[in-house]
Parts: structure tokens; sequence; C-alpha cells
């Protein structure tokens, strides 16, 4: 790579930028937290709140899920190799953060699409000297070219935990996004291990929520039953306590009632 090469990809990824539609991943942002939206962001996401103010404490309750999930497996079922599809953007505690801290040795690709979060994970997604960090500009519609690319960091013939947190509402097929699942999984060996969490139509707030986020001109955003999460880990060994609200899994204390779902299942 030239001199002048990263400048020209930075340059690149800026012009992919829309900042006349809200999206998800700087929605989110705004949600938890983070410094990373504009404005067209925060007017709908201030809307939404009015409509249904449970949806912040199912942004950061999803966020605290993936950190005790990651610990779990970097800890107790020792696993070293995480791939994130659906990265989302960079805030506190991202997997690779807690995966190292446990295992400093811990192998971590991120996977997105979305511009911003590229330039974001670039420049801010680092690794540990015994480990290693890695970011694919890629589409979760292309499994196989996901797995292609991961590859290059991980070794995919040894377990990897497979992470897609918040995002398979893009899909907006069940069908298809059980296919664009099972995908990724096939080209994972036994021992490794999926771990979802989505917001789940277990209320008409979030219901009418997810209503108004896809009536402002973002990609809209499907929200599922208990039973189409739970239908992503058929074949799977569940990981006690199974499929349950994002605050019920592994909590570190007692947990609130919300609108989101998550899981972790293993390959046999």
């Amino acid at each position: 790579m030239t001199d002048q090469e990263p400048q020209l990809v930075a340059a690149g990824i800026r012009a992919r930028i829309d900042t006349e539609k809200p999206h998800s991943a700087r929605f989110w942002n705004y949600f938890v937290g983070g410094k990373d939206h504009y404005e067209v962001d925060r007017e709908i996401g201030d809307h939404i709140k009015t409509i249904f103010p449970g949806l912040v404490d199912v942004a950061r309750t999803s966020r605290q899920f993936l950190g005790r999930a990651v610990r779990h497996l970097a800890g107790e079922e020792g696993v070293r190799q995480f791939l994130d599809i659906g990265t989302g953007l960079p805030t506190a505690d991202n997997t690779h953060e807690v995966a190292q801290r446990t295992a400093p040795d811990a192998r971590v690709v991120y996977v997105d699409n979305d511009p911003l979060v590229l330039a974001h994970a670039r420049a801010l997604l680092t690794s540990t000297p015994e480990g290693d960090t890695a970011y694919i500009d890629a589409d979760l519609y292309e499994p196989e070219a996901i797995l292609e690319a991961a590859a290059r960091t991980l070794d995919l013939s040894r377990p990897v935990a497979l992470m897609i947190l918040n995002t398979l509402g893009h899909v907006a097929d069940h069908g298809r996004a059980l296919d664009l699942v099972g995908r990724l999984m096939s080209g994972l060996p036994s021992g490794s291990y999926l771990v979802i969490s989505d917001s789940t139509a277990t209320s008409e707030g979030m219901i009418a929520a997810s209503k108004a986020y896809n009536a402002s001109g973002a990609v809209p955003y499907h929200v599922r039953d208990v039973a189409e999460i739970a239908a992503f880990f058929d074949g799977l060994d569940p990981v006690e306590p199974g499929v349950v609200q994002v605050t019920q899994w592994r909590p570190d204390s007692a947990g609130s009632v919300v609108d989101a779902y998550c899981g972790v299942g293993r390959k046999p």
C-alpha cells in the first residue's frame, strides 16, 4: 500500500456516509450514550423515546449481555476466536476488549458494511500484543465471503464464537435470516458457538417503536417474536439458561423486563 492509499480509502468511506437519513448504528449509538450520531439520528431517537422509552433500556441491556456472553465464552468455555457481525459503532467494552481482558491472546474479527462504522473501527479497534483484531467491510448477505475473509485472521479449524447482536432484524424474511445464520455456522467447526440478541415484538410499545423507525426513511428493522429468535438455535446445544430476555442471561444482578431476547448455543 502506498502512502496515499490509506487517505484515499478514508475519503471513499466518508463519501459513502449518508447524513440525510437515520442509520441503525448511529441511532443505537445515541441510545447507549455514545457520541457518533447526527441530528437526523437524534430526532428519530427522541421521537421514539416519546413512543416507547423502554427502547433505551433495550439498547443498554443488550450491550451488557454482550459483555457477559463474551466473558463466559472466553473464560469458562475457553473460546479464543470471535467473529462479530454487525459490529456497530465502537463504545465501551467492545467484543475484543472484553475477550482480551480475559484472554489476551484472543482473536476478534469485526464485520460491518456501514462506512461510519468502518472509519471508526479502523481508528479505534486495536488489539493486545498477544492477540489480534481485524475488521472486514462486508455484507451479512454474503456469508461465504465473510468466512473467507475472516480466515485471514481466524483459524476456522478451531472453535469460533459467532456474534450477531441486534442485526438480524435488517433481514425482513425470517427464512432468509435462518439460512444466512445456518450458512455461517456451517463454515465453523464443532465446538463453535452462536450468540444472538435482538429486539422482540413482545409489547405494543416495541411494535410501535419499530413502525416509527421504519417510517423514518432508515433501512427497516423488523422485530420478531421469541419463537423466531429461538429458531436460530435449532440443532445447537443451548448454553444455560437458554433463550431468555437479555437481562436474564447469567445476570450479575436482578434485571428489568425488556423487549429483547438472546441466547448462546454450542455447535455439536
